[in-house]
């Protein structure tokens, strides 16, 4: 694990944001030359939510990983910050490419679609995460309340989960392992660290 963390410390954290827009490259290479089926619209989509969720469940796990010994907490932001602008290309596919900026159409699902509605939530909560991402946020906030305001991944990641089950009406594989994931990684987190030998949390 030592010699683990001690090629993460001297991997620069650009490299989290060139990996991170590569499938992106690809989505883009493969819109440019057809190859992405029959309705490319919604590959797009799906793909660019899958990536959003994918890096969403990576920053949420790198706390348990800490817990295990490996040190990736230097990465996390980058991977909040990828996951936020996947889930966000996400958003603009659907409201653009799928529904044609037809504005009464979007109001209409985000009324009436439980799986849309939970996509948005999950939106919603990523936008204050994202907007005080910075050290200045965080010193601006403090500590505590900068910890406490991004609690609010939970409910991000929970509704991503959700709003994936409710579209895909059926647990294939791959829902039911992003869901068990989920579950995981939330439960590991939520749990209280054990206290070292002297009884003091650690």
């Amino acid at each position: 694990m030592d010699r683990l963390n001690g090629f993460a410390r001297r991997v620069p954290t650009w490299v989290i944001y060139g990996l991170g827009l590569v499938p992106l490259a690809l989505l883009v290479w493969g819109a440019a030359q057809n190859s992405l089926g029959v309705d490319p619209v919604k590959a797009i989509e799906h793909r660019l939510g899958e990536l959003g969720l994918q890096l969403l469940l990576a920053s949420l796990a790198v706390t348990p990983l800490r817990r295990l010994g490996l040190n990736l907490l230097r990465f996390r932001r980058a991977l909040g910050v990828m996951a936020f602008a996947y889930v966000s290309m996400h958003v603009v596919a659907w409201v653009w490419l799928d529904m044609g900026l037809r504005w009464s159409e979007v109001v209409a699902d985000l009324w009436k679609r439980p799986y849309v509605i939970m996509g948005m939530v999950g939106f919603v909560a990523m936008l204050p995460l994202a907007l005080t991402s910075t050290n200045a946020a965080i010193r601006r906030l403090g500590p505590k309340a900068w910890g406490r305001l991004h609690r609010l991944a939970y409910v991000a990641i929970l509704a991503g989960v959700l709003h994936l089950v409710l579209l895909s009406k059926v647990w294939t594989g791959e829902v039911l392992a992003y869901a068990v994931l989920a579950v995981v990684l939330l439960g590991v987190r939520l749990l209280p660290r054990r206290a070292p030998q002297g009884g003091v949390p650690a």
